[in-house]
């Protein structure tokens, strides 16, 4: 069973950083996706950044060139570096996993940037 644990969020005040983590177990093949996703009250859950089987990144517009996505393949772990965070980034963060065209969530986690 693909589970999905992920950590880093917090606090921030406004043009922090945070980096989140999350690691995968119970992959037993490789070629799979990777991704954030982010939900703020009130709001549709939305994606944030993806990366592929080839290293091809995709981001949301509001977020390019504040945010990074990376994969470590050796540890199953992907990350998202988030730089000059606002308060709009404010939302519960969620991995996303996709294997063979199913998707895996991870519990979340809470990204709050405020002074």
């Amino acid at each position: 069973q693909v589970q999905l644990v992920e950590s880093g969020g917090g606090l921030v005040q406004p043009g922090g950083s945070l980096r989140l983590s999350c690691a995968a177990s119970g992959i037993t093949s490789s070629g799979y996706d990777m991704g954030w996703y982010r939900q703020a009250p009130g709001k549709q859950r939305e994606a944030v950044a993806n990366i592929g089987t080839l290293r091809t990144t995709n981001y949301l517009d509001s977020v390019k060139g504040r945010f990074t996505i990376s994969i470590d393949n050796a540890k199953n772990t992907v990350y998202l570096q988030m730089n000059s965070l606002k308060p709009e980034d404010t939302a519960v963060y969620y991995c996303n996993l996709v294997l063979r065209r199913t998707n895996y969530w991870g519990q979340g986690t809470q990204v709050t940037v405020s002074s």
